[in-house]
C-alpha cells in the first residue's frame, strides 16, 4: 500500500474538516462580535452544508468525469478563498457567505477522496483504506476544537479563518506534487448525465444518503451546541473546548473497527442498527442537566465512539451499492448530499426546540428520535444487500 499518496488522501480530508471544528469553539465570540442570537449563530454550523446539500450529486458527478485529483485541488483551492474572505468579513451577512463557500470547498475536496483511495490500494484493502478515511470528519474537526479557542485567546476569531486558508493552499500543493494525475480514459468517458441518472435510480445510494443524513444531523447537533452547553454549566471556554474535542476525536474508533468489522464480513445491519439504536439513550443522558456531568460526559463519549461505526459501514458499502464502479464518487456525492441535508436542518431545529421554552433536554429528543428512525433505514440497507448479494451469485 503506498503509505504517503494514502496518508495524503486523508490529510485532504482532515484539512477540509477542520472547517467543520472551528466555528462551535468560536461561536460565542462571533455572537458577540455580530449580536447574533443562538438561533441566527446556529447557521453558521448549518450554512456550512448548503453546496452539499444543493450539489452533493453533481460534486460527485465531477469527480468521477474530470478526475479525482483534479476535482480536489479546485475544493481546496475554493476552500482557501473562502476562509479569506471570512476572516476578513465585515457584517454577519459576508460571514453566513464564505460559509457557503466554504462548504462547496469542503464538498469537492472530500468526494473524490474514495475513488482516489480505490486506485491507489486496489479492492482487497479498500474496506480498511475506507475505514480510516471515515476518520477524516473526526480528525479534523477535533483540529478545529482544540485550536481554534487557543487562536482566539492569541489573535481572535479571524485567526482560526487564516489558519485554516494556509493549510488549504499547503495541502493543495502537496497534492499537486504527491498524488498521481488523473487517468485519461476509464470513468471520465461517462457522460455526466448518465452518471447521475444511473445513481439516483437505483435504490442503495438513496438509502446510504438517509443513513447518513440521519447520523450526521444527530452528530453535529450534539458535538456542536456542546461548548455552548457546557459554558451554561460554568465549565470554561477552554475546557469545555477539550471536552468537546476529545468526545468527537474518540469517533475516530468507531470509523477503524467498522472497516475491520466489514473486511472481516459483519452484517451492515446488524453494525449500522445497533450503532443507532445505542445513540438514543446516549443523547438522553448528555443533556439531561438532572445528572451528574461525569455521566454526561460518558454519555457523550460513547455517542461518539459507537456512533462512528456509522459513517465507516457506510463509507465500505458504497462502492457495493454504485450501480457501477465508475459511479462511486457519484454515488459517494448522492451519500454526501443527504449528510449535509441532515447537518443543515438539524442544528436549529434543535436549537428551536431548546429555546421554546423546553431547554436542552427536549432538544435532545429531536436527535434520538432521528437515531431511532435511523434503526428502520438500518434494516433496509441490510435487506438491500442481501438481494444485491443474491443477483450477483
Amino acid at each position: 500500500m503506498p503509505l504517503a499518496p494514502v496518508a495524503l488522501v486523508l490529510a485532504v480530508g482532515i484539512c477540509a474538516a477542520i472547517n467543520i471544528g472551528k466555528v462551535p469553539a468560536a461561536l460565542p465570540a462571533l455572537q458577540q462580535a455580530f449580536q447574533m442570537t443562538l438561533v441566527q449563530a446556529s447557521f453558521l454550523v448549518s450554512l456550512f452544508q448548503v453546496a452539499g446539500m444543493v450539489f452533493g450529486l453533481f460534486g460527485g458527478v465531477l469527480a468521477d468525469r474530470l478526475g479525482a485529483r483534479n476535482v480536489m485541488v479546485t475544493g481546496l483551492a475554493l476552500l482557501s478563498g473562502a476562509c479569506v474572505l471570512g476572516a476578513s468579513s465585515s457584517s454577519a451577512s459576508v460571514l453566513l457567505f464564505s460559509r457557503a463557500m466554504e462548504s462547496a470547498g469542503f464538498l469537492l475536496s472530500v468526494l473524490p477522496g474514495p475513488a482516489m483511495l480505490r486506485r491507489l490500494v486496489g479492492l482487497s484493502r479498500f474496506p480498511v483504506a475506507l475505514g480510516w478515511w471515515g476518520t477524516y470528519m473526526p480528525t479534523g474537526t477535533t483540529i478545529g476544537l482544540v485550536l481554534t479557542p487557543w487562536l482566539l485567546h492569541v489573535a481572535g476569531w479571524q485567526a482560526a479563518w487564516w489558519f485554516c486558508a494556509a493549510v488549504a493552499v499547503v495541502t493543495m500543493w502537496l497534492v499537486l506534487r504527491i498524488l498521481p494525475a488523473d487517468p485519461v480514459q476509464g470513468a471520465t468517458s461517462v457522460r455526466a448525465v448518465a452518471l447521475a441518472r444511473d445513481t439516483i435510480l437505483v435504490p442503495g445510494p438513496w438509502m446510504l444518503a438517509a443513513c447518513f443524513g440521519l447520523y450526521a444531523g444527530q452528530f453535529i447537533s450534539v458535538f456542536g451546541f456542546l461548548p455552548t452547553v457546557y459554558q451554561e454549566a460554568g465549565i470554561g471556554p477552554a475546557l469545555a473546548g477539550f471536552l468537546t474535542a476529545l468526545g468527537v476525536l474518540l469517533n475516530v474508533v468507531g470509523n477503524i473497527a467498522s472497516g475491520l468489522l466489514m473486511q472481516r464480513g459483519a452484517s451492515r445491519t446488524w453494525v449500522l442498527g445497533a450503532a443507532s439504536a445505542f445513540m438514543v439513550p446516549c443523547a438522553l443522558l448528555a443533556f439531561s442537566g438532572e445528572l451528574p456531568f461525569a455521566l454526561r460526559y460518558g454519555a457523550v463519549l460513547s455517542l461518539s465512539i459507537v456512533g462512528g461505526l456509522i459513517p465507516g459501514t457506510l463509507f465500505t458499502t458504497v462502492a457495493r451499492f454504485a450501480p457501477y464502479p465508475g459511479a462511486v464518487s457519484t454515488t459517494t456525492g448522492l451519500m454526501q448530499q443527504g449528510s449535509m441535508f441532515g447537518q443543515f436542518f438539524a442544528p436549529p431545529l434543535v436549537a428551536l426546540v431548546a429555546t421554546s421554552g423546553g431547554g436542552w433536554q427536549s432538544g435532545s429528543w429531536v436527535i434520538a428520535t432521528m437515531a431511532t428512525i435511523n434503526v428502520g433505514v438500518a434494516v433496509l440497507v441490510g435487506r438491500h444487500d442481501r438481494q444485491l448479494a443474491a443477483s450477483r451469485a
